[in-house]
């Protein structure tokens, strides 16, 4: 690969893009306070997020809720693809599927559908390892969204889950332990999340082109998973 042809791969950052106005434009969070502290103004447009917790029901489901709530519409998914160009690609389809790969808990279908979420292309998948599942959802093309549960113990199935999603312009999430946070990782934004009395505690621990920072969002609840019966 020529210098030239690595400085234009999607994958390179650019420290002078740091803050700037270059960033494209991301899928709104459905949270003013989180989307001003992300570039582009809400979740990346391309590559893979983490959420590290260690646990479930604190409200991690709910706040990618109103993102996935978008992406099943029609008018809104069509109106941000204008907005930030083609080339977001497989992120603006509304008709493509939602796929859980390895969810902790089955996923509660009135709670997500009250959310805006069409059930009707919820597609969960039980795999092991989950990360090679996970890959093979982001890499079909047929994914609007690709959420995962998964150890990720070694760096090479990490880097291959990015660059899957990299390659996809796919809304990925990847579920981890909250240890993982000391782990180097590609992932282009990392996220740390606690429960709290008064609602959930972010820690933006990577942000490709942003900062890290810290804040909370208050009244945060979770009903979008019920136990596995």
């Amino acid at each position: 690969m020529s210098l030239d042809d690595l400085l234009r791969h999607p994958a390179l950052w650019r420290a002078r893009e740091q803050g700037g106005s270059s960033s494209p434009a991301g899928l709104p969070t459905g949270y003013p306070e989180l989307d001003r502290c992300l570039p582009g103004g809400g979740w990346p447009s391309r590559g893979l997020i983490e959420i590290l917790t260690d646990r479930t029901g604190i409200g991690e489901l709910t706040l990618l809720l109103p993102a996935l709530a978008r992406l099943c519409g029609t008018a809104d998914a069509a109106a941000h693809r204008d907005a930030v160009g083609t080339s977001y690609g497989t992120l603006h389809d509304s008709h493509g599927w939602l796929a859980w790969i390895s969810p902790p808990y089955s996923p509660y279908a009135p709670a997500l559908a009250a959310g805006g979420i069409d059930v009707r292309r919820m597609l969960v998948a039980r795999a092991t390892p989950a990360e090679w599942a996970m890959e093979q959802a982001l890499r079909s093309g047929a994914c609007s969204a690709v959420l995962g549960w998964a150890a990720c113990r070694d760096r090479q199935s990490l880097r291959r889950l990015q660059l899957a999603a990299e390659q996809a312009c796919c809304f990925a999430v990847l579920f981890r332990a909250l240890r993982a946070a000391h782990e180097a990782s590609s992932a282009v934004l990392r996220i740390a999340l606690e429960g709290s009395r008064d609602g959930l505690e972010l820690r933006i621990l990577k942000s490709r082109g942003g900062r890290t920072t810290s804040l909370r969002l208050a009244a945060i609840g979770s009903t979008a998973s019920a136990p596995a019966h």
